[in-house]
């Protein structure tokens, strides 16, 4: 959600363009669109087996190796690519250090729509099908036409996306060398797709309490035979995070520990950055695994600075931006908060509003899209609940109500909303009698249509 960035429970609740790969891309009858060019986020339609019915799009930057490492970057439930390419920093990595980064956009509906698939007996199984084969296919495109380096492939996502890249690495273990999972859940933590919805999953409800030899085995499992060296891990959470509980944390570090072979007990910790707590899990010299909780944080992540973390967790920072000396981790400055611009003129924005209701509570996604002639750079919105409606987590915003009146601010990594783009966030809260949706919102003060 969920984006809403994950899973929900009840309190829960996401270059190579040469004339051989053209035709080999031919014979397999794919058509490859031209690599993007100008540091722009290209759509790709047909770029090979789509059992997900997934769609792709790709960020290239202008400066490049000949072999790029390739980053999978994947959104919360009812997001899309696009979305998590102007909502997150990858991109701006992308463009520091020289890789390409895939942006999928998932289809599946279980629950909250636009959700990863990882409940499905096909998605937990290498080879099976649905999403996880789609990304492949993705993967596949990039190193046929950007020459993509098959040693340097990894996977990043938030909520709904942090557990697809669980996923990934429990089943592609041979593909993805690392990955950074932001509020995701262990791998094979959904029993079929009736356990995915929050008044229903065991999983976010957290009555999924493994031995860390069950947890690993659900990984061993998805490839069997393999034998070969396991996916390092970036795992992430904030400690208040009340849709995909923070206990599921320590059922992750249980499987990739054990999957890993590694005690429980962590090689070190620290506190890389003010409320980041980290452990590490060192062998022969190379980190294998991280835990950071992020104090105070909600489902919120990943937050400023944190994109760049995972990139050098990735091992694709070239050494730079020089560590800190006492933490090893980059110094970033502290982030300003963007000033807002004036109100856009009516009717100047859109907005759409979802919600997915259970008895006496509800989630919701709203989604802005600016449709005026400039752009955006810093915002609020606001509205107000023809209800009771209360309230209580909110990710990709900050969000404050006083009385019926419902007050979202940007957070600092999706401020800006340029010109016919659009910027997603949600709310989790309580109610009684019927949960209508508002009948108004406004952006920066101007009045938005719906």
């Amino acid at each position: 959600m969920m984006t809403i960035n994950g899973v929900v429970g009840r309190r829960l609740r996401v270059a190579l363009v040469a004339l051989a790969s053209t035709a080999l891309a031919a014979t397999a009858g794919i058509v490859l669109a031209p690599p993007a060019t100008a540091a722009s986020l290209v759509e790709v339609t047909g770029f090979g087996d789509n059992p997900g019915g997934m769609r792709m799009h790709v960020y290239v930057p202008d400066s490049r190796p000949t072999n790029p490492a390739i980053v999978v970057a994947m959104h919360g439930c009812g997001g899309s690519g696009p979305g998590f390419y102007s909502g997150s920093e990858f991109a701006s990595q992308a463009d520091r250090y020289g890789f390409v980064v895939i942006y999928p956009t998932a289809t599946q509906q279980a629950g909250f729509g636009n959700c990863f698939d990882v409940w499905s007996a096909a998605s937990k199984r290498r080879g099976g099908g649905s999403d996880p084969v789609s990304i492949m296919s993705m993967v596949a495109y990039v190193q046929r036409q950007y020459g993509g380096d098959p040693d340097r492939v990894y996977a990043t996502g938030s909520s709904s996306g942090g557990m697809m890249t669980n996923a990934m690495l429990a089943l592609y273990p041979d593909v993805f060398k690392a990955g950074a999972a932001f509020m995701g859940v262990p791998f094979n933590c959904f029993a079929n797709a009736a356990d995915f919805p929050p008044q229903n999953s065991q999983c976010v409800n957290g009555r999924m309490d493994r031995t860390p030899q069950q947890w690993g085995d659900a990984v061993r499992q998805a490839y069997p035979g393999y034998s070969g060296a396991r996916p390092r891990i970036q795992l992430w959470h904030g400690t208040n995070d009340t849709l995909v509980p923070f206990q599921l944390l320590q059922e992750a570090v249980d499987q990739w520990t054990n999957v890993h072979g590694l005690s429980l007990t962590p090689t070190s910790t620290d506190t890389p950055q003010a409320n980041w707590n980290r452990r590490r899990w060192t062998s022969g010299g190379v980190t294998l695994l991280e835990a950071i909780s992020v104090n105070g944080a909600g489902h919120s992540l990943p937050m400023s600075g944190m994109a760049q973390a995972a990139v050098q967790f990735f091992g694709l920072d070239g050494g730079s931006p020089t560590p800190n000396p006492t933490t090893g981790m980059p110094t970033t400055s502290p982030s300003v908060p963007p000033t807002t611009t004036p109100p856009p003129s009516a009717g100047a924005c859109r907005v759409g509003y979802t919600a997915n209701s259970w008895t006496g509570g509800f989630t919701a996604s709203v989604t802005v899209a600016n449709t005026s002639t400039a752009a955006v750079n810093g915002w609020t919105v606001q509205w107000n609940w023809p209800g009771n409606q209360q309230v209580t987590n909110a990710w990709n915003a900050t969000v404050t109500q006083s009385g019926p009146q419902v007050t979202a601010r940007n957070v600092s990594y999706n401020a800006a909303i340029g010109i016919g783009a659009s910027v997603t966030f949600g709310v989790q809260g309580t109610y009684s009698g019927a949960n209508q949706a508002p009948t108004q919102f406004t952006l920066n003060g101007a009045a938005c249509s719906q």
